[in-house]
């Protein structure tokens, strides 16, 4: 009688402790690809998916970068694998998602972070190659990305797609016309992939931040300590993919507290 006792109180403290390292690590054995992950909001979001446990696939055109964002996160025992890739090359996601597949067998989390910003001058005076550079970058390479990774999800009938966007996908942005042409369509195409994709039970959210303390974009006049901080795009992106299997955040709309 003494030993059942000791048996169950084992089992009893074995199953306490699973839920607990469940509630701390509640994306283990996930992976979670992200692209401009190298610096940024998109480091900031690597971190915090391999700290919930998944396994992080960091994506990006600067190989130094990735390897520093990797290097930080492994060094505190936590999964993350830096792999280069130019999100406005098709072959180069195309080879990315066949390197996922063959290495991890899944993709559970796709974050579209990469992007560039344009903020030079009005429109009519916009070199046609920026334009190219700015679209084909802000959203040709969210469209390569769910392309190459969407049948993973779909064979898994699981996943996450959350595309970066910004509130100039949502306001007027003079002197920064591309930029905001390109995260309108990012929208847009959000929109339109989440109806595609949620029989699949696939969630498609688009996370749109104000002013952000990143080397993305100008902020003359502005106070960095009022800025939303990379981490507060990387706590909304922990938001949706940690929400109930039922329930389905579409868009966040993220503006710092006080304007800066």
């Amino acid at each position: 009688m003494e030993t059942d006792g000791i048996n169950k109180d084992r089992t009893d403290k074995d199953r306490t402790s699973k839920a607990q390292a469940d509630v701390a690590h509640p994306l283990a054995g996930q992976v979670a690809v992200i692209t401009g992950a190298g610096r940024g909001i998109g480091a900031a979001i690597a971190r915090a998916l391999a700290g919930l446990g998944a396994a992080a696939v960091l994506c990006g055109r600067t190989p130094a970068a990735l390897d520093s964002t990797a290097r930080a996160i492994t060094q505190v025992g936590e999964r993350a694998e830096a792999l280069p890739c130019d999100v406005t090359s098709l072959q180069s996601v195309e080879a990315a998602a066949r390197h996922v597949e063959a290495s991890f067998g899944r993709v559970d989390i796709l974050v579209n972070n990469a992007g560039i910003g344009g903020f030079g001058g009005p429109l009519h005076q916009l070199p046609p190659e920026a334009w190219d550079q700015i679209l084909n970058t802000n959203l040709r390479g969210v469209y390569y990305t769910a392309r190459a990774f969407a049948p993973m999800m779909i064979r898994a009938r699981s996943g996450h797609i959350i595309n970066i966007s910004s509130l100039a996908g949502k306001n007027a942005l003079p002197n920064g016309a591309a930029y905001a042409a390109s995260k309108w369509g990012l929208n847009g195409l959000s929109y339109s992939l989440a109806e595609e994709l949620r029989g699949h039970n696939i969630r498609v959210a688009v996370v749109c931040p104000g002013s952000t303390n990143t080397d993305l974009s100008p902020h003359t006049g502005k106070d960095p300590a009022k800025m939303l901080q990379p981490e507060d795009v990387a706590h909304a992106v922990v938001m949706l993919v940690t929400q109930s299997p039922q329930s389905f955040v579409s868009e966040i709309l993220l503006r710092p507290t006080q304007k800066p």
